[in-house]
């Protein structure tokens, strides 16, 4: 079989939309399949192929354009003939292509598929529906969406979003994001050695992976923890992720006086954070909005309960693991702290249960064999 991925993220960027198609192309080509990838260049750095199971057509972002250019559409039109380009090279003997998330990107590669009869499969992973608005008198993503074989979703309440929204069709599929195998729960005698070794001197760790953006909601973490901090010295808060508020939250937690309380780690590879996760006490996600968060059900496969805002996927992950996913209000700092300071009044691991729910649907074997069942009934039709 060959395969082609489209998507507007790939490795080293760290969106969900970069790495499960990266991730995709891995288990493909270890089954045998050809794989290929057409994708935007790297908003971070720019990288190399060698992580990746195939090549890769790298199509330049869109820049700033004249007024007059938006108007008459001109960019827009330049840049779609820039993607067919791309696809022409990288997905001309394709059998299948995967569509990841939403843009011009994939709007185009919709387009060139159906012109060709090439069957193809569409994830979306969040925003694509949170956001969407209906476009008149023409819909690009909305056609893309119709002609798809079948639409995979990131979570259950995502998919009954896009209901709600009149984007119900036949063989909408939820299909869970994998975590990797390095979240595994660890020995007491591992958890101590870890946290030592990453140079963490308090018995109990609250930690936040997520990216340091508005939506994160690091900022209503940092009050909390300072209403935690008051009344105790043993524990340390640990935010890993990069991006543009870092500056802002570590002038926060300064104004605050936690500073020396708060490890700021900035960006890390998935082994370090498999490390934080299973040395962490209690995982703190106070995101504004959430389709599903990997980075909770990592800590949850880590063996560490889950402190969750309200949004969509928080709800979704306490419907499935009960008490192990506490949710509170987001946006609320006093109940968010609440919250954290009864999980380390009396820490403990979550239940085994949660564990083998985990296996059952988010483990790379269960998220592989829902993908390679999904390219079967695809190219069936």
């Amino acid at each position: 079989m060959r395969v082609c991925h489209v998507s507007p993220h790939l490795p080293p960027d760290q969106a969900a939309n970069a790495l499960l198609p990266a991730e995709l192309g891995r288990w493909a080509r270890a089954r045998g399949a050809d794989v290929s990838f057409v994708a935007h260049e790297p908003a971070q750095v720019r990288s190399t192929t060698e992580a990746l199971a195939g090549p890769v057509a790298w199509v330049a972002r869109r820049g700033p354009s004249s007024p007059v250019a938006r108007l008459l559409k001109i960019d827009t039109w330049r840049h779609a003939k820039t993607i067919t380009a791309a696809l022409d090279r990288m997905a001309a003997r394709a059998d299948l292509l995967h569509l990841h998330s939403n843009g011009l990107i994939i709007e185009v590669a919709a387009a060139w598929a159906s012109r060709r009869k090439v069957p193809y499969l569409l994830t979306l992973y969040g925003t694509e529906i949170w956001h969407y608005r209906r476009r008149r008198p023409i819909d690009p993503f909305l056609r893309a969406y119709r002609r798809a074989s079948s639409v995979t979703f990131y979570s259950q309440r995502l998919l009954d979003k896009a209901r709600t929204l009149g984007l119900d069709r036949r063989d909408l599929i939820v299909i869970y994001p994998a975590v990797n195998e390095a979240f595994r729960p660890r020995t007491v005698e591992t958890r101590t050695a870890w946290r030592a070794a990453l140079g963490i001197a308090e018995p109990l760790v609250i930690l936040n992976v997520k990216r340091l953006h508005e939506l994160a909601g690091q900022r209503f973490l940092l009050d909390a923890f300072e209403r935690i901090a008051r009344g105790r010295r043993d524990v340390r808060l640990v935010i890993c992720g990069t991006g543009p508020l870092r500056g802002d939250l570590e002038t926060q937690a300064a104004a605050l006086a936690i500073a020396d309380r708060v490890t700021f780690t900035g960006l890390l590879p998935n082994e370090e954070i498999a490390r934080y996760a299973a040395v962490a006490d209690v995982f703190a996600l106070p995101s504004l909005l959430e389709a599903l968060p990997t980075v909770a059900v990592e800590a949850l496969a880590s063996g560490t309960p889950v402190v969750s805002a309200d949004h969509p996927g928080g709800i979704e992950l306490h419907e499935m693991f009960g008490d192990d996913v506490q949710v509170v209000p987001k946006g609320q700092s006093g109940d968010l702290g609440d919250a954290l300071d009864e999980a380390l009044r009396s820490p403990a691991r979550v239940l085994p249960a949660t564990l083998d729910l985990v296996a059952r649907h988010f483990s790379p074997a269960a998220v592989q064999k829902a993908y390679e069942a999904a390219y079967e009934r695809a190219l069936q039709k």
